[in-house]
């Protein structure tokens, strides 16, 4: 298991002896090892895992390409593994078996939900499905049986990587990959009680197709989708629909900045949604982390090292409660190896009393008092009339039961938070009175830029007209320049024409010099002969 430094806040801890649920520290993951004699079961990821009866149970998964097919139990009071072999119901074995039982069937891919202290497990891939459509079966973990459970209406195409979520008595199903590797958006709904799926048309806008991303149910009546992947990306979106308008919305998140990931697991305990594990094709996410559901503020509870266990894709994440506690469980994976090792967290109690920022943190503050107070008076306004309540995504009446005192009560506190918000709605006037006056300097300043802006522009347009006055002017110099250099040209012409007549007027000047010399040399030579 990979260790982190000794005293690193957030680090795995390894622990010799095993480790009691109860004395798990807050916000720190520690590895429970099992009791002495009690082997692990087989490493794998892509499986499934819930807990029933302070049992944790493990469903399918993948080793090596290998789809598995036992159910393994782990038992928090006794820290011991073992293994569920649920036979068929014997109502649905094939009378030409002579086996007289059969095994719950390999698969992998698929989605867990604990339903009346049984196990549904919904899609999926598995050679057992009867066709090209979303298989459920239903294991009985007081019978030890398990049985293939028919379904009626629209029943949605077969897929892996999916989400699954119970809303009162109807599972939500989202998404996925079918086995032609196609991703999916679709939305299907299916009621517990009839067994009929449903077909949901939404509003546009939702999530992109996807697989192997996480959902969660906040308050019956919101829809959480994030992250998963497609066959090129990793996402890091958060999404939520409204389970009654079936709205499409993407909530603006502050806090920690997260990274994509898929193939992380969540699980949501009160209003505090907690993801761990994942990857983005490259490595896995170190960190746990967790958001308000009804802020949309995420943080960092703690992290681990990249080659932790923990750090790894499929594994599962589910939670029970020890002592009147909340304890997060985690198992399996793949990061590089594949695990097989139960760590368990216990998460500090988060107090998330400020509100999401809207525009600054007085005015988000006032703004979701105001909300939360409306909805409270709203509720308490009249206790005379029902309270209307969602459950199944049915609207039922539910008549009050509240007496007199604890209406009295709520309507002290009311005044209490009406006080409290009247403080809060002054701070939002006085800020805002401060940003209008910003405001507006910031408009004047903006008109004196404006101004000078245009001043700058009708100067750089007079210097632009010079710049043209002095081009045509460089032009011309051009042209005379090449005048100059043709009457250069000439003139050293001439000048070669007048040296050259120079010259034939000297040597002819010289000739007839020469011939009078001759001539009276030649005379004076007559003479002397003479």
């Amino acid at each position: 298991m990979g260790q982190q430094g000794e005293g690193e806040e957030g680090a795995v801890s390894g622990v010799e002896e095993r480790a009691g649920l109860a004395a798990a520290p807050y916000d720190r993951w520690v590895l429970l090892r099992p009791a002495e004699g009690s082997s692990r079961p087989p490493a794998r990821y892509k499986h499934a895992a819930e807990v029933v009866q302070d049992k944790l149970y493990v469903v399918g998964g993948s080793r090596n390409g290998r789809s598995l097919s036992a159910v393994q139990v782990f038992d928090f009071k006794t820290s011991k593994w073992s293994v569920l072999n649920p036979s068929r119901d014997p109502n649905q074995l094939n009378p030409e078996n002579n086996a007289g039982s059969q095994p719950f069937p390999p698969i992998v891919g698929h989605s867990l939900v604990k339903w009346k202290n049984n196990l549904l497990v919904v899609a999926g891939n598995s050679r057992a499905a009867a066709s090209n459509k979303v298989s459920v079966w239903l294991i009985d973990v007081e019978t030890n049986s398990w049985s293939a459970v028919d379904t009626y209406g629209k029943v949605p195409i077969a897929r892996s990587g999916q989400s699954v979520s119970l809303v009162g008595s109807r599972l939500i199903m989202f998404g996925g990959e079918d086995n032609k590797r196609r991703l999916l958006s679709d939305l299907h709904v299916l009621d517990l009680e009839t067994m009929i799926w449903e077909e949901v048309t939404t509003e546009k806008g939702g999530p992109a197709p996807r697989y192997d991303h996480s959902a969660a149910v906040y308050a019956d009546h919101y829809l959480l989708i994030f992250g998963g992947s497609s066959h090129s990306t990793c996402f890091s979106d958060l999404y939520l629909l409204d389970l009654q308008s079936l709205e499409w919305s993407q909530p603006d998140t502050q806090g920690a900045h997260i990274t994509p990931r898929s193939g992380h697991a969540g699980t949501m305990i009160d209003e505090n949604w907690y993801i761990v594990g994942g990857g983005d094709n490259a490595s896995g996410s170190p960190d746990t982390i967790v958001m308000n559901a009804s802020k949309f503020v995420w943080s960092v509870v703690t992290s681990v090292s990249v080659r932790d266990p923990l750090a790894c894709e499929g594994l599962t994440l589910c939670s029970t409660t020890v002592d009147g506690e909340k304890v997060l469980i985690a198992f399996g994976g793949y990061n590089g190896k594949y695990n097989n090792e139960v760590f368990v967290m216990k998460p500090k109690p988060r107090n998330f009393m400020q509100p999401r920022l809207l525009q600054s943190p007085a005015a988000a503050a006032a703004a979701a008092s105001v909300t939360a107070a409306y909805a409270v008076i709203t509720a308490t306004d009249d206790k005379t009339k029902d309270i209307v309540a969602t459950d199944d995504l049915d609207v039922k009446r539910v008549e009050p039961g509240s007496s007199s005192k604890q209406i009295v009560a709520e309507i002290d506190a009311l005044n209490g938070e009406k006080g409290e918000l009247e403080s809060r709605l002054a701070e939002v006037r006085a800020e805002n009175s401060k940003l209008k006056d910003k405001l507006d300097m910031v408009k004047l300043s903006y008109g004196e830029l404006t101004e000078e802006l245009r001043s700058v522009e009708n100067q750089l347009a007079s210097e632009g007209s010079r710049c043209q006055k002095l081009e045509s002017q460089i032009a011309a110099a051009h042209k005379r320049l090449e005048s100059a250099d043709s009457l250069e040209n000439e003139l050293e012409a001439l000048q070669q024409q007048i040296s050259q007549a120079e010259q034939t007027m000297t040597t002819s000047q010289r000739r007839k010099s020469g011939g009078v010399w001759k001539w009276v040399a030649g005379s004076a030579e007559v003479s002397d002969n003479e």
